[in-house]
């Protein structure tokens, strides 16, 4: 089918400042010592660069069992609890962590209202790496609320504060924090939402306003890509998460009209130029790009830890 349409790129798109600090102390492992490299979950949500650092030697254990004593380990960018940093270093493992700054901030936020006397509670999805991790370094001594249904559930608290996963959506936690302002009236806001989240977010919000249909270029397992995803559908424009663009289905395609394309934090440009070739192929011959904020934020490379 002949088609005649635009492809409208959102900017901020893909990786943010946490994720390409991971990926870089990956690869400057690799470049320093033999495969294989091991990394404590994976380092982060996204099928093609799991896959292809896996090609290359890098193996991502979810157990520290998994790792040989005296090894290279890198922490995700998620982060890690106390008990796995406690017993890497009781196996002398040599430790990279490349824990997101903007994740140890909150660790450490979160540790120091703790010591304050103050009752934690973590707004965030049960069994992710990050909230878990979260949880692990308050020694457990948390409550986490993914939805108001826990809310109602959570025992009485002593001057609580509440925190977030850094990848959820503004709209997502909104009836979650009302629901604890209304029970608990002295609760205070830790915050938690980055930058980088808030952005990718704002800018699908953007092509929501543009777009006919909007690929969203992610893992079903990241977060942040499927915060994306619910974005367009909560306003009403199709949209479709894609590993890539062999996912894509021209028949679902509208006519002409605009395509949208964002990228989760955790999706590397190159997947964003081959699903740009791929709409070419199919009819979709300019490309503009849509600017909602500048992003200029950088992390110093992690240190290894003896």
């Amino acid at each position: 089918m002949s088609r005649n349409g635009t492809i409208i790129l959102a900017f901020p798109r893909g990786f943010c400042a946490g994720v390409r600090r991971a990926l870089d102390a990956v690869e400057q492992v690799l470049a320093a010592q033999k495969p294989p490299v091991y990394v404590f979950h994976e380092i982060v949500h996204n099928d093609h660069v799991v896959d292809s650092l896996r090609r290359r030697g890098v193996v991502f254990v979810d157990r520290l069992t998994e790792v040989p004593d005296g090894a290279t380990l890198v922490f995700s960018a998620h982060g890690v609890a106390k008990e796995v940093e406690k017993e890497a270093a009781a196996r002398g493992l040599r430790v990279i962590d490349a824990t997101c700054p903007l994740v140890k901030k909150i660790h450490r936020n979160a540790r120091a209202e703790q010591r304050k006397g103050r009752d934690i509670i973590l707004i965030g999805h049960k069994g992710h790496p990050e909230t878990a991790g979260t949880f692990g370094q308050l020694d457990g001594r948390a409550q986490i609320a993914e939805n108001t249904a826990d809310v109602a559930e959570l025992p009485p608290l002593n001057r609580p504060v509440w925190f977030s996963q850094t990848t959820l959506c503004a709209e997502e936690i909104e009836p979650v924090i009302r629901a604890l302002e209304q029970r608990f009236p002295d609760i205070a806001d830790g915050g938690g939402i980055c930058y980088a989240t808030r952005n990718r977010q704002q800018a699908i919000r953007a092509l929501c306003a543009a777009c006919d249909f909007i690929f969203v270029i992610g893992s079903q397992k990241s977060s942040n890509s499927r915060r994306l995803l619910e974005i367009a559908t909560r306003n009403g424009v199709p949209a479709q998460l894609i590993n890539g663009p062999r996912e894509i289905n021209a028949d679902v395609l509208p006519p002409g009209g605009c395509i949208g394309i964002t990228a989760a934090a955790s999706a590397p440009e190159i997947l964003v130029e081959e699903t740009v070739q791929r709409l070419a192929e199919l009819g979709w011959n300019d490309c503009t790009e849509l600017k909602v904020a500048d992003e200029n934020v950088s992390f110093a490379p992690p240190s290894p830890q003896s």
